[in-house]
Parts: C-alpha cells; sequence; structure tokens
C-alpha cells in the first residue's frame, strides 16, 4: 500500500500592524545544551524498538511473515525472499506434490498427491486410487515410485498412499484451514493433464461449500468421465459432483457423500485431483477434489471456468489416524 502525502505551499504573509510595534534587539543566542551519550543510546534503542513492533504490526496486518534470514516455512524451506510470492511458494511446495498413476480392471486414472511424510506418505483423493490394482506415483525430481493404498475414507473424498522404500523426501507443512478468509490468495499446484509441476494462483472464493460426490469407486470409469485420466490414458473430463443441488460433469449415481468444500478461482484442471491449495506461507490449506467444466465440454476438451473446490485440510487432519489404521 503506498500512502500519499501532501505537499502545502509556504503559509501567507499576514498584514503588518499599524503602526509597527517598536523594534526589540535580538536576543543573544542561546547556547546548546550537550546531551549525555547514554541518554542518546537509549533515544535510539526505544526508536529501534518500536520500528520493529510497526513492522510485525505491518506483518500481521497484511498477513506477512518476518523477512529475515531466520524466516522460513517449517517443513517446506521457503526462502525469506520468496516468502508472500507465488514464485516462492511454488519452489517451496513443489518437491512435496507427486503424479500419480493408477491402474484398475475398469481401466487407468491420474491424478496428484501431497507427500506429508519423509518416508513417502502421501494423501490423494479416493476417487483417484479407489479400486486400483496398481498405484504409480511420480515425484516432483521425474522419478517412478511404487505404493500401496494404506487406507481410503470414501464418505470424505480422502485416500492415504505410501510409496515403498522412500525416505529422505520433502513433506509438506499442513496448514490450518480455520484461518482461511475469503479473499486470500493461494497457490494449486499439480498435474493436469499429465503436465506435472503445474502451478496456478488465484483467491479463495467462497468458505464451507456443500459438495457432494460419488463413493462409488467404479462411478468415473462407469460414466467415462472420471477425475483425471482415463482409458489408455485419455482425459476423460472431471470427477461427477453435485453443488447447490445442480450436477456437474456426469451424474453422480446413487451412492453419494457430501462436505464442505473451499472454493477458489485458481485454476484447476482434470489431473489436479488430489494436488495442493496453498496459502501464501506455504502451507497446505486444501486437497483440490473437483473442477466444474462446461456441459458440453468432454474429455481433454474440459477446462477450468475459475470454479474449484478443495477438501479442507483440517478434514485431512482429522482423518489421518483412521486411514493409516
Amino acid at each position: 500500500m503506498t500512502d500519499t502525502f501532501r505537499q502545502y505551499g509556504d503559509p501567507q504573509p499576514q498584514p503588518m500592524a499599524y503602526p509597527p510595534p517598536p523594534s526589540e534587539p535580538p536576543a543573544a543566542p542561546r547556547r546548546r545544551a550537550k546531551r549525555p551519550v547514554a541518554l542518546l543510546a537509549t533515544v535510539a534503542l526505544v526508536a529501534a524498538a518500536v520500528g520493529g513492533g510497526t513492522a510485525y504490526a505491518a506483518q500481521e496486518l497484511f498477513g506477512g511473515q518476518e523477512t529475515g534470514a531466520s524466516a522460513g516455512v517449517s517443513g517446506t524451506n521457503a526462502s525469506a525472499a520468496g516468502t508472500g510470492t507465488v514464485r516462492g511458494v511454488a519452489n517451496a511446495v513443489s518437491p512435496s506434490i507427486v503424479e500419480i498413476s493408477a491402474t484398475s480392471s475398469a481401466g487407468q486414472s491420474t491424478g496428484s498427491g501431497v507427500i506429508i511424510s519423509k518416508d513417502g506418505e502421501i494423501i490423494t483423493n479416493n476417487h483417484v486410487v479407489s479400486g486400483a490394482s496398481t498405484v504409480k506415483v511420480t515425484t516432483d525430481d521425474g522419478k517412478s515410485h511404487t505404493a500401496e493404498v494404506l487406507g481410503t475414507d470414501a464418505s470424505k473424498d480422502l485416500a492415504l498412499i505410501k510409496l515403498k522404500n522412500a525416505s529422505g523426501l520433502q513433506a509438506a507443512s499442513l496448514g490450518d484451514s480455520s484461518k482461511v478468509g475469503v479473499g486470500d490468495e493461494v497457490v494449486a499446484i499439480g498435474s493436469p493433464e499429465g503436465l506435472t509441476g503445474t502451478v496456478t494462483s488465484g483467491i479463495v472464493s467462497a468458505l464451507d461449500r456443500d459438495v457432494t460426490v460419488s463413493t462409488d469407486g467404479d462411478q468415473d470409469q462407469q460414466q467415462g468421465q472420471g477425475q483425471d485420466g482415463g482409458q489408455g490414458g485419455q482425459g476423460r473430463g472431471d470427477w461427477p459432483f453435485e453443488f447447490d443441488g445442480r450436477q456437474f460433469n456426469g451424474d453422480t449415481g446413487s451412492s453419494k457423500t457430501t462436505y464442505k468444500a473451499i472454493q477458489t478461482d485458481a485454476s484447476l484442471n482434470p489431473g489436479n485431483s488430489g494436488g495442493a491449495l496453498i496459502n501464501m506461507n506455504g502451507e497446505i490449506i486444501g486437497i483440490n477434489s473437483a473442477m466444474y467444466s462446461p456441459s458440453s465440454a468432454t474429455g481433454s476438451t474440459a477446462g477450468s471456468v475459475g470454479l474449484g473446490f478443495a477438501i479442507p485440510v483440517d478434514t485431512v487432519k482429522s482423518v489421518l489416524d483412521d486411514l493409516r489404521g
């Protein structure tokens, strides 16, 4: 924010009294008293403290972080210089985002996931891996891993998978979605259409949106409109969901569940499901789960129109122990 200061001209001369008062001899100049060095040092310290307090207040007001050398994001090692910028968030969190390829008897689907432990625990959407016989994961460095499904929660559209024989991975920092507000800037990272590590940005458009999705693991293959990938690796549009009493991207079927979601205008496309919605401190605040596509668009022609939804990270944290079994 830039403050605008108005500069005023010199004051207008006042009319002279008549007759003019008698002139007085100029007073003798007064000698300036010398201030003790200790007093000057004290004043300097007080000024420094006030300056530091002002900077802290500004950071709190605008939601920023400290810019000192010690500042950073726990778990992501975001550089102080990049804190609060899309570039800084992308650099910090991208190593914690993966691409997931799941194969089942009905075909193949692709999505995204978020590494939450150094030994390879990854949170994603249930509909990305549900019913999968094999799960392959590609990390940010291009390495391919085999993963197993540890647990799923169809009622919240969440799943936890784990890489086999993995260690030393960079885990993302999970934030607090209760502190998210409408208008907050956010960054989304995922693998739309197989484009690993794609970064988009936007704002939080709304909170507590009721989003309804199918709990049938084969719903996407049956519809031919599943989230993120398709038979033979072809894109099939987005996972069917309901919002405000209307259906989008196909029929959700009779077996369904409703959860509260964060709405965002950050661009989400087929393949973003299971990826991260991130605040400007580099913390995960949601798992991207649904996006609206025009009803006339199918397959790879479906695209983002700025209506995306993410499962709040507080919901994720509440079920982690259950997912671990």
